[in-house]
């Protein structure tokens, strides 16, 4: 019996993440979804947010944005467009970006253009949410 799981976060540019883990914590389109090892096999769609990892008695942090997760019993395999570790985040550029990002959806946009701003947005916004959770 697994009392891991093997976390894998990929995205287009690489492989972010790889390691065996106790827990992840998922921003799931319904709320946030705790994974243990010997899961019940799923695939779900994640939102941007925040993936919390618990590797023994510590806890980990990534801002993710949108993409999907197929979990089993022994892993979780993440494909998203974007995982940074909180200790790379620079607050001052996600603050810098959520601000351009604001300010852009209160032009008139089309809506292919909105739903980029947005997505630039909540990519912004997930950063922030984990450094500053790391602060404290």
């Amino acid at each position: 019996m697994a009392n891991t799981l093997k976390l894998e976060i990929v995205t287009p540019d690489a492989k972010t993440y790889s390691e065996d883990v106790d827990m992840v914590t998922l921003p799931g389109v319904e709320g946030e979804m705790g994974i243990y090892p010997m899961h019940v096999p799923l695939m779900t769609q994640i939102v941007s947010g925040e993936i919390i990892v618990r590797k023994g008695s510590s806890d980990y942090f990534l801002a993710v944005g949108e993409g999907f997760a197929e979990i089993t019993g022994e892993r979780v395999a993440i494909l998203t467009d974007m995982a940074i570790k909180a200790e790379n985040i620079d607050e001052a550029k996600a603050e810098e970006a959520r601000r351009r990002a604001e300010a852009r959806l209160a032009e008139k946009i089309d809506d292919e253009e909105a739903a980029m701003v947005s997505a630039s947005l909540a990519h912004a916004v997930a950063q922030l949410k984990v450094k500053r959770r790391t602060h404290h």
